[in-house]
């Protein structure tokens, strides 16, 4: 698994630009570090980085840029691969050359990896209590702003899905849509005229709006704050004419019961928002 398998390297340079610029205030990494100038310019290091929990990790190709913009001449060697499980105290990544590039370029580099390795590691926490159902792990748009794409690559990378990555690739027609277009038959029905090729997903609150998006024509449907009652109920009253989605304070303890109910899918917003990160640790080489 590789992170261009799905984001472009253009994006993971702009994105280690602009946290590089956060750090060195728009200099470059041998002005804007004044910590790192208190080392004589030619002392080497070798560093390695180690989880202290175990982690699924998320973040090779960021690493390797991380090194490349502050210094290229700085040897990286990344000892895991995206989506693999690491145990604690285990070395990721080792970086060989100049002790103040390999400072400089630490924290920004453990601060992507700590973040979406979290992301990955919860995704995959997640996933394992759904294992034995059919139902699949979906991701939403409450992401860090900036980090939308790299999140939902980490939660891949731990085993869950995407769902839509912007308000440009599929509908979710929601209460405040839905009043505003005059109903569910009418929202869906402008949808499929707009878009004919795009999905359409409808949020609804009751069983008899979930009749009304069925007949609509919605393709999923999803299922919001519903209780196991009303999803069962659900469930059967659709008979597979449209896939189900369940979604509203999705947590490690109520996932297993709501796949129970047999819907095609859970969403959760925790695995992006509610961050773990992972806690990462650099140390020099005696």
């Amino acid at each position: 698994m590789s992170l261009d398998m799905s984001i472009s390297h253009t994006l993971i340079t702009q994105l280690v630009t602009l946290a590089l610029d956060e750090d060195l205030n728009y200099q470059s990494a041998q002005d804007g570090d004044i910590t790192a100038q208190l080392i004589p310019q030619n002392e080497h290091a070798n560093a390695k980085v180690i989880t202290r929990e175990d982690c699924v990790f998320c973040g090779k190709d960021i690493i390797i840029e991380v090194f490349k913009q502050v210094d290229p001449s700085v040897e990286v060697n990344v000892l895991v691969n995206d989506g693999d499980f690491v145990p604690a105290n285990s070395t990721l990544f080792t970086a060989k050359g100049s002790a103040r590039a390999i400072l400089t370029a630490e924290r920004t580099a453990l601060n992507f990896v700590q973040t979406l390795a979290g992301t990955a590691t919860t995704t995959a926490n997640y996933v394992k209590e759904l294992s034995g159902s059919t139902t699949q792990l979906l991701d939403t748009r409450k992401t860090i702003p900036g980090l939308r794409v790299l999140q939902k690559y980490a939660v891949k990378c731990g085993g869950g899905a995407n769902h839509r990555i912007g308000l440009f690739d599929a509908f979710l027609i929601k209460e405040n849509h839905i009043a505003a277009c005059g109903g569910i038959d009418k929202a869906v029905a402008q949808a499929k005229q707009n878009h004919p090729t795009k999905p359409v997903e409808v949020e609804v609150e009751s069983l008899n709006e979930l009749e009304q998006a069925i007949n609509a024509g919605a393709d999923i449907i999803m299922l919001d704050n519903f209780s196991v009652e009303q999803i069962q109920q659900a469930v059967v009253t659709t008979n597979k004419r449209a896939k189900l989605e369940v979604s509203g304070n999705m947590t490690l303890e109520t996932l297993k019961t709501y796949s129970q109910a047999g819907v095609d899918f859970i969403s959760s917003g925790a695995l992006t928002k509610n961050l773990q990160s992972i806690d990462l640790s650099m140390r020099f080489n005696a």
